[in-house]
């Protein structure tokens, strides 16, 4: 019997594919989200909620998420760029950032629920593992870390915001084998290192460096900073009066911000870009005035 290829036309590849769109295009691991979203039939439809950490290139994106049938429904969410507001304007996508903006989810998370004066996390960041306990009333808000496709390996930022919204109060299961100072051999994380990430220190260690070998580059690197007069000293006290601001008031408001459109004003705003169907006579009119146009200006 001869030979015969198979001929792969648009019909065979549009049956030679996953099933999930999503997961064709890469962008969901559905692997991982089944085990996420996927709750004991005992819990009688209780939510699943998921801390989902995304980074784009300018602003880090944290929400809590819970799986329903028709969709995924946010609960609550922070971004990096809110951080704006409690006085941290630049690099907003580090790991301090990262850890801010877990640490801004977590208090806004747990003030909607009205158990931020029962849950309130570590106060003051030290670098030790340590994870949100129950009282004797009420058990913490628990949540599981969603990374999304970004790679988990050790001292990744995608932590950053998990250990945030671990010491602002939220239970989220995890150990301290990611974070940046532990060491694979001796199995022990160093706090130190951890807290230093926590306050940028190894942002002002890159500072200074860059500062006393090519002071040309530091300018170029870090000229928002200069700009504002932030030197790496002052790092550490800039992340601390941020991180007492956000427990103080986790919905604080842009004081920059537009003030908020009624819905009349949204629904006048929309009228604007919509088009209605023309009428025979006044298209032939429209085209009478484009043939007048032309001619005049012929």
């Amino acid at each position: 019997m001869p030979f015969t290829p198979k001929v792969k036309s648009d019909a065979y590849f549009s049956r030679y594919q996953v099933k999930y769109k999503r997961r064709r295009a890469g962008k969901t691991d559905y692997y991982a989200r089944k085990r996420l979203i996927t709750q004991a039939k005992n819990k009688y439809n209780a939510p699943k909620y998921r801390l989902v950490v995304r980074f784009t290139n300018r602003d880090i994106i944290t929400q809590i998420i819970t799986s329903e049938i028709n969709g995924d429904k946010v609960f609550m969410a922070a971004y990096a760029h809110e951080l704006k507001r409690y006085g941290i304007t630049h690099g907003l996508t580090n790991w301090a950032a990262a850890y801010a903006t877990g640490l801004l989810l977590a208090r806004r998370t747990l003030k909607k629920l009205e158990l931020d004066e029962e849950f309130v996390g570590v106060e003051e960041p030290d670098g030790e593992f340590s994870l949100t306990e129950a009282t004797d009333e009420r058990r913490p808000f628990k949540c599981f870390l969603d990374v999304g496709l970004v790679r988990t390996s050790t001292g990744a930022r995608v932590f950053g915001a998990m250990k945030g919204a671990s010491d602002g109060g939220l239970y989220v299961p995890h150990s301290e084998k990611r974070f940046p100072g532990f060491d694979m051999e001796s199995k022990e994380l160093d706090a130190e290192t951890l807290r230093k990430y926590i306050f940028g220190g190894h942002v002002a260690e890159y500072m200074e460096t860059l500062a006393d070998d090519d002071e040309e580059r530091y300018k170029s690197q870090f000229q928002g900073y200069i700009d504002d007069d932030i030197e790496a000293d002052g790092l550490e006290d800039l992340y601390a009066d941020a991180h007492k601001e956000i427990r103080e008031d986790p919905f604080k408001k842009d004081p920059d911000a537009p003030p908020k459109k009624s819905k009349e004003e949204y629904k006048k705003e929309s009228l604007k870009f919509k088009t209605y169907k023309k009428s025979k006579a006044e298209r032939e009119e429209h085209v009478k005035q484009r043939i007048a146009e032309i001619k005049d200006e012929a």
